[in-house]
């Protein structure tokens, strides 16, 4: 057998191996879905915290709580004379001195419950970054590695009837086998960032549920329910009463109910963003949830939702907090970067460059606004790394997990701008099968940046393009390369015949400074960068939509020219305090235009 065989047989082995660890771990700590249709008890508030720099925490036993009972006893920490946090929230905006901290933190919160005789019970976290170690109680729960994502831990038996305590030890120092690795454009704000609950199910509970339309078909509900610990042959029902639909499947063995129904169903679409009163019950577990009904399909150049062409017009989004900064995790959050988005113009944003909090997603989908969705393969990964394709895995397992019955996601991205190599290839043609085994409802992407030249004529030729469903390219003519009247001139020809999104473009602009459009760093040189741009994307016949390079500015270590950036990627079209750029503008108009159309 040649030597290329044997190596690309390897691969697929490799990947194989490696499928099958990562959902065996995964069925061992089931993600419960829609956790607030739930009986929750929140955790949030104010946590009691200790900086551990040189990670001496688990030596010293942080997680036991100690007191001192004896005069003579040593213990050298003590979480009721040290700081507190509030959480959800992230460490670096809410104390100065942790601004710039990378390490070892460790939250403590006491709180009183009562288990219920019947009931199962687990501790829930919406996100915490980037690795967290959890104990209850002194007695150690697990791990979790992946800062956007969630995670949870079941604690029944282990609680006690009265006060608990929940101790964690969160680590959010980088390192080049993770995900993201060592280099971003973007805050590593860390800590527990999103909320923290005790979630109460019944002793056999729905884990999760897919209710979507069928693959191509508008008119057929299709999915499954997976039960946890109910018996195979159990009894799973969906009802959509508006609809007057109610359908019911028995569970197989593995407690899984797969389903497929007609049905006749208004159409969830940005201009008429309907959602439907889901209910399932199986047993005496019952939950309801809010699901909107859409398809959406690539044909040639164009996208069609809900089978007909739709151009995406679009923005940019990072998960930060206008106004106050730091990680946004509060639903006002999400209502103010929206509402910017929908003044704009927009019917799409990309939600970059990691899994935003699911109350974003939502928010979303009652406002209209269609979603990309990305998991955090930034740069530069460490490709050939078996644990950092499982890391990379586990993260789009838990987005999907989470979010997959969110009619607004249309849009799965699994990378961004990474280096052309036959390693980064065979890594993400992992993660793009993954994703089409857990949900082929939706379109699979990724940003790109690396392109062929033919004089004047970008070639989109980056081999990921044959893979993905949808085609998107990050480019910067006229602010890293070139000048902004040589957009005028570029011409775009593409390898596959798929549609194409501009999924980055912009320059930056400080609120404020002005100057002439020549001279950079003013709101000038921006708009008119933005101008020759938009002259550019007009010509492009399989352009389907675009989301420009960044809504608001945001905390960046790497953007460091004082008076400018001040650690501040400024390529905003809105300041971090609302002001609006003349950029702007200039989109603002170009949406009104394009969606006259």
């Amino acid at each position: 057998m040649p030597t290329t065989h044997r190596t690309q047989r390897r691969s697929v082995l490799i990947v194989l191996v490696l499928f099958a660890a990562a959902a065996t771990a995964f069925a061992q700590t089931p993600l419960i879905a829609n956790i607030h249709a739930r009986q929750i008890t929140d955790l949030s508030g104010t946590w009691s915290t200790i900086i551990d720099a040189y990670h001496v925490g688990e030596r010293n036993r942080f997680y036991e709580d100690r007191h001192q009972t004896d005069p003579s006893e040593l213990i050298e920490y003590n979480f009721d004379h040290s700081p507190t946090l509030k959480v959800p929230g992230d460490w670096n905006s809410q104390r100065p001195e942790l601004f710039l901290y990378e390490g070892t933190l460790w939250y403590r919160r006491i709180f009183s419950y009562h288990p219920a005789q019947g009931k199962r019970q687990f501790v829930y976290f919406g996100a915490a970054n980037y690795h967290a170690t959890v104990y209850l109680n002194a007695q150690k729960l697990g791990e979790h590695s992946g800062g956007y994502t969630p995670f949870n831990f079941e604690v029944t038996g282990k609680l006690k009837d009265g006060e608990n305590l929940l101790v964690v030890e969160v680590d959010d120092r980088r390192s080049k086998d993770a995900i993201p690795a060592l280099n971003t454009d973007w805050w590593n704000y860390g800590g527990l960032t999103r909320e923290v609950s005790l979630v109460e199910v019944p002793s056999a509970f729905i884990e999760n549920y897919f209710i979507q339309l069928a693959k191509g078909s508008p008119n057929e509900i299709a999915g499954w329910v997976q039960l946890n610990s109910a018996a195979g042959g159990s009894e799973v029902t969906i009802e959509i009463p508006e609809a007057k639909l109610r359908q019911s499947a028995k569970a197989d063995e593995h407690g899984r109910a797969a389903f497929r129904f007609p049905a006749q169903l208004t159409p969830w679409s940005p201009d008429n963003p309907k959602l439907y009163e889901v209910r399932i019950s199986s047993g005496t577990d019952h939950l309801t949830d809010q699901i909107g009904f859409r398809t959406i399909e690539a044909r040639g150049t164009k996208l069609y939702l809900n089978g007909k062409p739709i151009f995406l017009r679009g923005i940019s989004i990072h998960e930060e907090a206008p106004f106050r900064g730091g990680r946004a995790f509060a639903s006002e959050d999400d209502k103010t970067l929206l509402g910017w988005a929908k003044e704009l113009g927009c019917n799409y944003v990309r939600l970059a460059h990691y899994p935003h909090h699911e109350s974003m997603v939502r928010e979303a989908e009652r406002m209209g606004i269609l979603v990309w969705s990305e998991i955090p393969v930034y740069w530069d990964i460490d490709w050939k790394n078996p644990d950092s394709l499982a890391q990379a895995r586990q993260q789009l397992h838990e987005e999907i997990a989470r979010d997959q019955n969110r009619a607004a996601i249309i849009l799965w991205s699994i990378a961004n701008e990474t280096p052309i190599d036959p390693d980064r290839l065979e890594f993400l043609k992992a993660l793009a099968s993954d994703v089409r085994s857990l949900d082929n409802t939706r379109l699979l992407t990724a940003a790109l940046n690396r392109t062929g030249r033919e004089g004047k004529t970008r070639l989109i030729d980056d081999p990921l393009g044959a893979v993905v469903d949808v085609l998107a390219i990050n480019e910067y003519i006229g602010w890293y390369e070139s000048r902004v009247e040589d957009a005028d001139t570029t011409e775009w020809k593409s390898s596959w015949e798929k549609p194409l999104l501009f999924s980055e473009f912009g320059g930056g602009a400080p609120y404020g400074r002005h100057g002439a459009t020549n001279e950079r760093w003013t709101e000038e040189y921006q708009a008119n960068l933005y101008r020759h741009q938009l002259t550019m994307l007009r010509k492009i016949p399989a352009l389907a939509g675009l989301s420009p390079w960044v809504l608001m500015d945001f905390h960046s270590p790497v953007r460091l020219l004082p008076g400018v950036q001040d650690m501040r990627n400024r390529k905003g079209l809105v300041s971090d305090q609302g002001q609006r750029k003349q950029a702007f503008y200039v989109l603002q108009e170009y949406y009104r235009e394009m969606g006259a159309h």
